[in-house]
């Protein structure tokens, strides 16, 4: 999720498509959530580790 909201971030930054640009946000703080809580030992979404 991590590059994937890298890459929709730098896709919206070069074609200015404002929507790409919030949505490359979200899903990069949703991955940066998961792989934290995934280095805490923590299970998410049934995994231990999540990459």
């Amino acid at each position: 999720m991590i590059i994937l909201g890298v890459i929709l971030l730098i896709v919206g930054f070069l074609f200015g498509i404002q929507i790409l640009w919030t949505i490359g946000i979200v899903v990069l703080i949703i991955g940066l959530v998961l792989l934290l809580l995934g280095s805490m030992g923590r299970a998410v979404g049934g995994r231990r580790h999540y990459y």
